[in-house]
């Protein structure tokens, strides 16, 4: 089926999830979630065989983000019945004014319409993506990576016999079937029938869609993030945030890339953050994190000397950039040129540099004293997430439910004419 066919039909669809009950859509949701779970050896089958051509292709860290296993699976599976429990934002009123004349006007939540998600290698995102569409009301066109597309279509295959159980039409979720770059293309310009693009992947295809799209877009992902250890800073504390927020899961967005250190505590901290990745993790069999230098980390501890794109890269491996900066202010000024918007995070026990911080660095997410792993759709109470927005408008930061519906105004009267 071609691409266009595919919009038409989302297009179709799109009435009955737009004014479907929220009766209805838990029903779905849950009727998903149980075939996600009946269709496990089917979707490992196909994951299977993403995996095995992958292994050609792309390296260990990005064969984690592809790969699937029967608590993978019942983990999407989980994220999808954990919307079930949350309110349905389609509906809600979010102000009400009474006029002067006695006329009511209701902002009211209303879905979207047809969101299409173009996403690379991480087929978990099929589910998120589908499961928050239904709940929020909204038909989706789905694009995979070619990486992924088995396993994608083994998954949308599930969901679709959920919905059917649950008396919507089964295109209210679609897999477009051309995974080459033209499909894309024809998304970011399917005027008419896509109501809010969403591109989940790295810098290229990011820059791609806000480049070519003439539907809205919303930049999401890219995640070159920030942990600035302050002169104040618990070292402990600082380690441990340190190596979760780089080598929990480096191949993710909201993984740490860049590492600052104040001069005042650099010549101290600086080898204990070296035997904690690197000489620790080699000693345990854990795979060692290359630290990227810059000039004053490099004249304090060994490493591999950083180049001239290493503070502005989106590494997704064992890899962090560290420099030694001036103070609080000199690493805002660094996140500032250097960031993507996504997540930062400050260690310190200054309230006066915390405060400073939170407000001077201008991404999605800012931390005081926590990793910044934490951005994320589950962990910030959304159920599962459509992606982190790194721009301002019309959502930032993890994209859930609400951010998933526009409004419209509702006007109540009694025969007021003007």
């Amino acid at each position: 089926m071609t691409t266009m066919e595919i919009l038409e039909q989302a297009k179709q669809a799109k009435t009955a999830i737009n004014t479907a009950d929220t009766e209805t859509k838990n029903l779905a949701l849950l009727k998903m979630a149980e075939a996600l779970c009946a269709h496990t050896p089917q979707i490992l089958a196909a994951n299977k065989e993403d995996m095995d051509k992958a292994k050609e292709t792309i390296g260990a860290v990005m064969l984690d983000r592809l790969m699937l296993d029967e608590n993978r699976i019942l983990g999407m599976a989980e994220g999808i019945r954990a919307l079930i429990t949350l309110p349905d934002p389609v509906g809600s009123v979010l102000t009400s004014v009474e006029r002067p004349n006695g006329m009511v006007i209701e902002k009211t939540a209303i879905p979207l319409g047809v969101i299409a998600i173009i996403y690379e290698s991480r087929p978990n995102v099929t589910s998120d993506a589908a499961a928050l569409c239904i709940k929020s009301g909204n038909a989706c066109v789905l694009r995979s990576g070619k990486e992924a597309w088995k396993s994608a279509a083994a998954i949308v295959e599930a969901l679709r016999e959920g919905l059917v159980a649950a008396g919507l039409p089964q295109t209210c979720v679609s897999l477009v079937e051309d995974t080459t770059r033209s499909s894309a293309v024809e998304l970011m310009k399917a005027q008419g029938y896509v109501d809010l693009l969403i591109p989940r992947g790295g810098a290229g295809l990011i820059r791609s869609c806000v480049e070519q799209a003439k539907v809205p877009c919303i930049q999401t992902g890219t995640g070159i993030c920030h942990v600035y250890v302050d002169d104040s800073a618990d070292f402990e504390k600082a380690l441990s945030i340190i190596e979760n927020a780089k080598t929990s899961r480096p191949s993710v967005c909201n993984a740490e890339e860049v590492c600052l250190v104040s001069e005042k505590i650099a010549e101290a901290f600086l080898p204990l953050l070296k035997k904690r990745l690197v000489d620790d993790r080699t000693a345990g069999g854990k795979i060692p994190v290359e630290l990227r230098l810059g000039k004053r980390a490099a004249a304090i501890i060994a490493g591999t000397p950083a180049g001239p794109q290493d503070f502005d890269t989106e590494f997704l491996d064992y890899i962090l950039a560290v420099e030694v900066v001036d103070d609080v202010k000199a690493a805002a000024e660094h996140i500032a040129l250097h960031s993507s918007g996504h997540s930062e995070a400050i260690i310190t026990e200054t309230k006066e540099n915390a405060d400073y911080f939170t407000k001077c660095v201008d991404s999605a997410a800012v931390y005081v004293n926590v990793t910044t792993r934490f951005t994320d759709g589950g962990e910030f109470g959304l159920g599962c997430e459509m992606g982190i927005s790194t721009q301002k408008l019309h959502a930032r930061g993890p994209m859930g439910l609400m951010e998933l519906c526009s409004y419209k105004y509702i006007i109540k009267g009694d025969g007021q004419i003007r």
